[in-house]
């Protein structure tokens, strides 16, 4: 049987509907998952609960509303909540965020769909995201005239949010995984590692 082009419109109109859709959902869970750490804002960046929005974003939904749910997210939280601040902080996740969306869907979409593509995406994202959160917070403190040093770059995105970071690889993977397998079920001797 033949689709239509008005068929395929139809069809590509609701994929773009259930991304639409999945995208606020993941903006959403941006804006709740924070009070789990009520707010707090050192537990908050152990846990790191806004990124796990972001990257799941970028798998689900693709790079293009990984980067809008990326950079919206911080800045309307700090808006409304006051947390997290919003100079630097919020500015600063903000293109984390953003690029944890960008790389994830990216990278998720262009690799061959294999088990290991998910980590391969994932950590690609965590570790480029970081790196433009380091070089953006350098930017945004050095109008100040304020330091940001080699040292306060590893420990405030490395060695303090290292709970957070193994949350995300044990988390977003599960999440992936479930999700596909819920929608593209495969047999264990199909499985490709």
């Amino acid at each position: 049987m033949m689709i239509g082009q008005k068929e395929k419109e139809i069809i590509m109109k609701f994929s773009e509907t259930q991304k639409l859709v999945l995208a606020s959902f993941f903006l959403a869970l941006a804006f709740v998952l924070p009070f789990l750490t009520a707010n707090n804002p050192e537990l908050g960046k152990l846990l790191l609960p806004m990124h796990i929005p972001a990257l799941l974003c970028g798998f689900f939904c693709g790079y293009k509303y990984g980067i809008v749910v990326g950079l919206v997210a911080p800045i309307t939280r700090s808006l409304f909540f006051t947390m997290p601040p919003l100079y630097p902080t919020a500015i600063a996740m903000s293109f984390e965020l953003a690029t944890f969306g960008a790389v994830t869907g990216i990278l998720y979409a262009l690799i061959v769909k294999k088990y290991l593509n998910v980590y391969i995406s994932l950590i690609s994202a965590m570790i480029l995201g970081r790196i433009v959160y380091g070089v953006i917070s350098l930017f945004l403190l050095s109008l100040e005239g304020k330091p940001y040093t080699l040292e306060a770059f590893l420990v405030g995105s490395f060695v303090e949010a290292l709970p957070g970071i193994a949350l995300q690889i044990v988390l977003i993977p599960a999440v992936v995984f479930a999700i596909e397998n819920l929608y593209h079920p495969k047999k264990v001797d199909e499985v490709n590692i």
